[in-house]
């Protein structure tokens, strides 16, 4: 952080990306994220809505919009949501940017999230990759992802279940482990 006398040491990130997060928002959703050697946790922002254009915006901040446009093909085609004529804006809060495919399913999460219109438990943390099958796959670090989750007082974390075994749980942050975007989105929004 820039102060008067210059650069200082950030103790905690991840309460400072987290500081000014919306309660009960449609869209928002945190992802554990791997910056460097060190796991933070980042606010990630969806929001879709109806065109009223003949082509629909696709426009992200902090994130490859690329990876975007694949993921909203994944939730088209493995997880039946109707995207397509929807406007859609992805931002990752803080300034952030986020290039490791692990954030994928935060993404899908809140995507889905907007689009139902339907907020995630403000204690959930998310992190996994989605393929082009909808698979969730596993991600590297994820005890660093976990323990940083629940320091900050997470009490749910989705993760791929391929990053269960021998996973380490933590004490009062509970763990589920998906195997597929659709799987995850029936376990939050059913």
């Amino acid at each position: 952080e820039m102060k008067d006398a210059g650069f200082s040491e950030v103790p905690n990130p991840s309460e400072l990306f987290l500081a000014e997060r919306p309660e009960d928002a449609a869209g928002s959703i945190v992802v554990s994220a791997i910056e460097g050697t060190r796991p933070i946790l980042v606010e990630l922002q969806a929001l879709v809505s109806g065109t009223a254009q003949g082509n629909p915006r696709r426009t992200t901040m902090g994130i490859d919009s690329n990876r975007v446009s694949l993921l909203v093909a994944v939730l088209e085609k493995k997880v039946g949501y109707s995207l397509l004529a929807q406007d859609i804006f992805v931002n990752v809060a803080g300034g952030v940017r986020l290039a490791e495919p692990a954030v994928d399913l935060g993404v899908v999460a809140a995507l889905a999230s907007s689009h139902l219109n339907r907020p995630i438990d403000e204690r959930t943390v998310l992190f996994g990759e989605v393929g082009l099958t909808g698979e969730v796959r596993a991600v590297s670090r994820p005890e660093m992802r976990v323990n940083e989750a629940a320091r900050l007082g997470f009490n749910c974390c989705l993760l791929p279940a391929g990053n269960l075994k021998n996973l380490e749980k933590p004490k009062g942050i509970k763990l589920i482990g998906v195997r597929s975007a659709s799987e995850a989105m029936e376990y939050l929004f059913n």
